[in-house]
């Protein structure tokens, strides 16, 4: 049995690895001083003002909307296709998550079906960078600005990506047309700290409040207590302990050697991200021209070599080589190569379906790409021989 191929995995490397030992024998596994130096040196590559480790990327996208003060009686509108946690966000701070279709292209939201389907009360849109292409930005904040709704990049699949706009390079999560943007840190992402997220911003006070909300509501700047000076309260004794909850909030916090890993993934992005888009140019060479297969597209192909590409999705005519998905994900996985399938639309799940209503036919675009979709292998550490392997395995689907 040839070496199993994944979906998606992490790349770790010796220095990575010292990086962690080198925290686990120091003072501090948790709440210390790495977890700021992993802040400021991921917002520094966006260009970005703040950076808030927490310990996932669906704590960020929850925090981005408590800081927002999105709540009952909102909308957030977001994509289908994308991972349960850009929805639940809404739903986690009792808003209602709703959603509008994608784009045949690129699979991120369609700024057309966003506008069409505005409703009031709608106060943000939570923006999805589908495989690590960017969404269209600009668009969606034109559409949402005008009527007074924020934009929050969902930036999971975007680390290190960027695209093109009026003459320039923007970064995923770095841009003007975004009040937040958050990202992902999986071991499948483009880079890692095993479990974690960051929640980015040029908001000086959804920072601050990103912060209360991640650690407890606990405010500890002694020039922000309220109860300090209050006669006879128990609580306004200042002393090196002090600390007041200003809210309800979360243990959302990372580790040390987490962001320890993170620094060290950080400064190996670049060449992580480029040994991605080298593995989707030969798989698009060498599936271009196939009548049962569509490569992954590009809304803008300026922008196709700045994508981060955390994943393959191919569509794929199952009927035309004769096999349901099924069928054809157990017959590569027998060759060793796994297929994953990314994602059943969210609107579509049970819970959506029980608690808000929806159903088949309310984003047809994102249901029948669903019916075709499949992600292929993508991840730094594949050989050309394992590429080979994958890319030989697909074309002989239709000839077997």
């Amino acid at each position: 049995m040839p070496t199993f191929l994944p979906y998606g995995r992490q790349h770790l490397d010796e220095a990575d690895i010292q990086s962690v030992v080198g925290v686990l024998r120091a003072d501090y596994l948790t709440c210390g001083p790495k977890v700021a130096e992993f802040e400021q040196a991921f917002a520094e590559t966006l260009g970005a003002r703040h950076g808030v480790a927490m310990s996932s990327a669906t704590a960020a996208l929850h925090v981005a909307l408590l800081v927002a003060k999105i709540g009952p009686g909102d909308r957030v509108v977001t994509s289908p296709n994308t991972f349960l946690a850009s929805a639940n966000c809404a739903a986690y701070v009792g808003a209602t998550p709703d959603f509008a279709d994608i784009d045949p292209v690129s699979y991120n939201l369609d700024p057309a079906a966003v506008e069409a389907g505005w409703q009031p009360g709608t106060r943000a849109v939570v923006a999805v960078d589908y495989a690590g292409q960017a969404a269209n930005l600009p668009e969606i904040s034109r559409i949402a600005r005008a009527r007074g709704a924020i934009v929050i990049e969902d930036a999971c699949h975007g680390v290190g990506g960027s695209f093109r706009h009026g003459g320039r390079i923007w970064p995923q999560g770095g841009n003007p047309w975004v009040d937040m943007a958050t990202f992902s840190f999986h071991p499948v992402k483009t880079m890692t700290t095993g479990e974690g997220g960051m929640l980015v911003t040029d908001n000086d006070e959804y920072a601050r409040r990103a912060r209360l909300f991640r650690s407890h509501g606990m405010e500890r700047d002694t020039s922000r207590l309220e109860l300090f000076g209050t006669p006879g309260d128990v609580l306004a004794e200042l002393g090196p302990w002090a600390y007041e909850m200003q809210e309800l909030g979360f243990n959302y916090r990372i580790t040390d050697f987490q962001c320890a890993l993170g620094i060290s993934q950080l400064r190996r992005l670049p060449a992580l991200m480029a040994r991605r888009r080298e593995i989707v140019a030969r798989y698009n060479a060498a599936f271009a021209g196939l009548p049962w297969l569509v490569t992954p597209g590009v809304r803008e192909p300026a922008s196709a070599e700045l994508a981060s590409w955390h994943l393959y999705t191919v569509q794929m005519d199952f009927a035309r080589i004769g096999r349901s998905r099924a069928q054809v994900m157990a017959d590569l996985r027998q060759q060793g190569i796994g297929t994953q399938v990314l994602y059943i639309p969210v609107h579509l799940q049970p819970w959506y379906r029980r608690t808000h209503g929806y159903g088949p036919g309310k984003c047809p675009v994102a249901e029948a790409c669903y019916t075709r979709a499949l992600s292929l292998p993508l991840y730094p550490s594949m050989t050309d021989v394992d590429v080979q392997r994958v890319q030989w395995a697909v074309l002989k689907l239709a000839r077997s």
